[in-house]
């Protein structure tokens, strides 16, 4: 990903180092399990990582492009708001893991090990 590739996303912003820039999937507030039950945003729950999509990156992030889903800890963030729209500003650190369907896609008949 190139510095212009922020701009052609319509983001008014060019990220450095290794910043990430997501964007929230969902609501903050009430969330539904699996089976269908509606968990009250006030439900005391332990420590609960976030889904976010990455809509931008800096020249420095080696592992995360735009369009990614990432996992992070929502404790640890920075907000901003572009264009009346929120996001969340993360360092590539701070990104614990980054959903499974781009990383098997990349590695499609290789396993990665040497035997």
């Amino acid at each position: 990903m190139t510095a212009d590739d922020n701009l052609d996303s319509g983001l008014p912003i060019r990220l450095l180092h290794d910043r990430v820039l997501v964007r929230l999937e969902g609501s903050e507030g009430e969330r539904r399990s699996t089976a269908g039950i509606v968990i009250p945003a006030t439900a005391a729950v332990g420590k609960r990582l976030a889904w976010a999509t990455a809509v931008g990156v800096g020249p420095h992030v080696r592992s995360i492009v735009s369009g990614d889903r990432v996992l992070f800890d929502p404790d640890d963030r920075s907000e901003v708001e572009l264009h009346g729209r929120g996001y969340v500003l993360l360092r590539e650190r701070d990104v614990h893991a980054v959903a499974a369907e781009r990383v098997e896609a990349e590695s499609t008949g290789s396993t990665g090990l040497y035997l």
